[in-house]
């Protein structure tokens, strides 16, 4: 049956803010505490998704969280109306405050992994909420994730959503943004490649060692995730392959595997520091996607070529790497990489060279990469087919007209600059929700915020 990957693009929230509270995110440290803009955010993230969309590359639109969350507040004994709980934060708890204000959802590589149905054992699409619980505010996003997630692909004849692994260290799980799955074309077998920063209990199986962990910034996936989701979507063991991410490159600012590697269809593209015993890991790829049918293009850019600390600095991995209408590949790139001439020359260099690769876009996302966070972290990526698609909730998939409501939508409701104090008055809370119930009704979601409930 045919089959496209979707891209489910996270639309950046209201409260978008520079707090800098991703350790080992070298970009949100440097601008923590800036004001930002948050309709420009917004506003790049819908022209990105556009662009996608007008190529003919099936493109949808998963809404913001409710920010800042009361409920996390409240939770720690502050008391009274909304507006008294917001201003007894911001003088007593001012970086909670901060944390419970996040739009890191925006970010949705990490809301969930998914698997797409030609790969898993009962024939359906499983999805696994991230628990993303490295940092407080990432975890708290699971609930609402998942209620996004069910509301979407509600039709369980085709699709299983899983809930979150339990948070605990041994299950870290940050999401698709450690997960690529490389197949001949998307709808056919494929082999599921996670990588990991960490393990806790099973090192030998890990192919590590303690040695071999990152000592300036902590590993946010383990292996024990990893093994756990592709034990919860039934996945064949045999078109599996697990990594461990160089600990050097965590070191250097790679919080996650999408900061250093990107994988379409049968190319994959890494830095030569990306993985503990890259060799060995490409083999192994190969090895495995030959088995079904795949012939793996592996696109190696060396360290003389574009440097780990310059991959980190432009988000040159960090890129949405598509298929076309015509089967060639679309690499979609910060604008960053387009201003820096040895990333720049070596992308240029790669679309010139006989592979899938024949075309670059530059984009415009600076407002997602002052807070961390290129074109890759903007999207979710599903493979449907086309029985699967007829079932989702077609109401979030991007139109012309759809794309128009949301441009009017944004300019109607967000602030064009928002200072990390602004997070505390409560007419931001009342225009947030204001806001998001009109959204919902915009993509058709029912009831999926507490205030909704």
């Amino acid at each position: 049956m045919n089959a496209r990957e979707v891209n489910f693009d996270g639309l950046v929230g209201l409260t978008h803010s520079y707090a800098g509270l991703a350790s080992g995110n070298l970009a949100s440290a440097k601008n923590a505490l800036q004001t930002s803009n948050p309709r420009s955010a917004a506003l790049e993230g819908l022209a990105k998704m556009k662009k996608l969309a007008d190529l003919g590359i099936p493109q949808a639109v998963l809404p913001p969280h409710e920010r800042p969350d009361l409920t996390e507040l409240r939770l720690t004994g502050h008391r009274g109306s909304d507006a008294e709980v917001l201003e007894a934060a911001a003088k007593e708890t001012p970086s909670f405050l901060l944390a419970c204000s996040s739009a890191s959802a925006m970010w949705t590589a990490n809301a969930a992994t998914v698997s797409p149905s030609t790969d898993t054992w009962d024939g359906r699409v499983h999805i696994t909420v991230a628990n993303m619980m490295s940092h407080y505010h990432r975890k708290i996003e699971a609930p609402t994730s998942g209620r996004i997630l069910r509301s979407i692909f509600a039709d369980d004849g085709f699709f299983c959503v899983h809930d979150p692994l339990p948070s605990i260290t041994m299950f870290a799980d940050e999401g698709a943004a450690n997960h690529t799955r490389l197949a001949k074309r998307h709808g056919d077998p494929g082999v599921e490649f996670f990588v990991f920063g960490n393990y806790t209990i099973d090192a030998d199986a890990a192919a590590g060692s303690p040695e071999q962990l990152p000592k300036r910034f902590r590993a946010r996936q383990t292996y024990e995730a990893s093994r756990a989701i592709a034990r919860s979507h039934g996945l064949d063991p045999d078109r599996i392959v697990y990594a461990q991410q160089s600990p050097d490159a965590i070191d250097a600012g790679v919080f996650h595997n999408d900061v250093i590697s990107v994988g379409n269809e049968n190319v994959l593209m890494y830095h030569a520091g990306a993985f503990v015993g890259s060799d060995e890991v490409i083999a192994e790829l190969d090895r495995r996607t030959k088995a079904v049918g795949a012939e793996l293009i592996p696109i190696r850019v060396d360290e003389k070529q574009v440097s780990l600390e310059d991959a980190v600095s432009t988000y040159m991995f960090n890129s949405q790497l598509v298929t076309k209408p015509d089967g060639k590949m679309l690499f979609v790139t910060p604008i960053e990489c387009q201003e820096h001439d040895a990333v720049r020359e070596t992308l240029e260099a790669i679309v010139a060279t006989d592979n899938p690769i024949d075309e670059i876009a530059y984009i415009n996302v600076r407002q997602s990469m002052r807070n961390g966070g290129g074109p890759a972290c903007l999207r979710l990526r599903v493979v449907l087919n086309d029985a699967e698609l007829a079932r989702l909730n077609a109401s979030v998939l991007l139109t012309d007209s759809l794309y128009e409501s949301l441009v009017a939508w944004v300019g109607t409701h967000y602030r064009d600059a928002l200072d990390p104090k602004d997070l505390s008055d409560p007419r931001l809370l009342a225009e947030g929700r204001t806001a998001l119930d009109e959204l919902t009704q915009l993509l058709g979601l029912g009831s999926i915020y507490p205030f909704q409930l």
